[in-house]
């Protein structure tokens, strides 16, 4: 079994993220189960310009298109709830929302990148008190910019204990060592796979140990074979993951990294 806890759909950013292709991925490379966000909720490009204001979608709406999905496939899709801090508030139409659709909702997801906002903002804080409020997990992107900064996420685990925080991608780009070093230090501080190397993955596990590291990938963000190979066709990262880390690791340690350790987590029970 694998569960996948970083999974996109949308049309925003340059990318074109379909249902139907998480659906094929998940079938092709025996995904059982997918956390799903919406990048529609973007607030700046690549380049940190403010998304046009036409092409720009509230965090509910986002949230809707996501909710649309796991009720079609309520086995194979969970929601995540791609905020808009830089934007929005967690107001009381987030709020509604979430009470009328918890079951299918499973944490909190912050792109700090993306709203061009550090994560340790005030303006991040009503966020982070509703994922308090639902006792839903937080994950955000870390790199690429001071805002995704993985001592932000740190400082923000910290003051916030009773709440789950992951740090996906673990440090974007990075030889991954200080988003390691800091999840060692707070336990509600979880790292996920997401373009991280086995390698780094390895010495995570020797490091913080086995519990606190999630199998996630971005898929489909290379296409419909993300799992497979990426946009140049050479082998993608999670091919390893799928087949020689297998022979690195006991059975039971992967299971956990793969699917066990995502159930705690999230709270999913297949």
């Amino acid at each position: 079994m694998i569960i996948d806890t970083h999974v996109h759909i949308g049309n925003m950013i340059g990318f074109h993220l379909t249902e139907d292709d998480v659906i094929y991925s998940m079938e092709k490379y025996g995904i059982s189960h997918s956390i799903v966000s919406s990048l529609n909720a973007a607030e700046f490009d690549h380049q940190l310009n403010p998304i046009p204001q036409q092409y720009l979608h509230s965090q509910t709406e986002c949230l809707d298109d996501v909710l649309r999905f796991a009720k079609k496939y309520p086995r194979k899709i969970s929601a995540a709830v791609w905020v808009r801090p830089f934007s929005e508030k967690a107001d009381d139409n987030l709020y509604r929302a979430i009470d009328t659709n918890r079951k299918y909702i499973k944490a909190v997801k912050f792109h700090p990148f993306h709203s061009n906002i550090p994560f340790d903002d005030k303006r991040s804080e009503s966020f982070i008190e509703l994922a308090e409020h639902y006792n839903l997990p937080v994950v955000t992107h870390t790199g690429g910019s001071d805002c995704a900064s993985c001592i932000r996420v740190y400082r923000m685990a910290k003051k916030y204990p009773s709440t789950k925080f992951v740090m996906v991608h673990m440090g974007l780009g990075t030889d991954n060592n200080e988003a390691i070093e800091l999840i060692s230090k707070l336990p509600n501080l979880y790292g996920d796979t997401t373009w991280v190397p086995v390698h780094s993955t390895l010495k995570f596990i020797n490091t913080v140990g086995i519990d606190k590291i999630l199998f996630g990938s971005d898929n489909p963000i290379d296409g419909p074979d993300t799992y497979f190979c990426n946009r140049n066709g050479e082998r993608s990262l999670y091919q390893q993951y799928f087949n020689e880390f297998k022979e690195m690791i006991s059975n039971e340690d992967y299971d956990k990294i793969m699917y066990k350790n995502a159930m705690s987590v999230f709270n999913i029970s297949l």
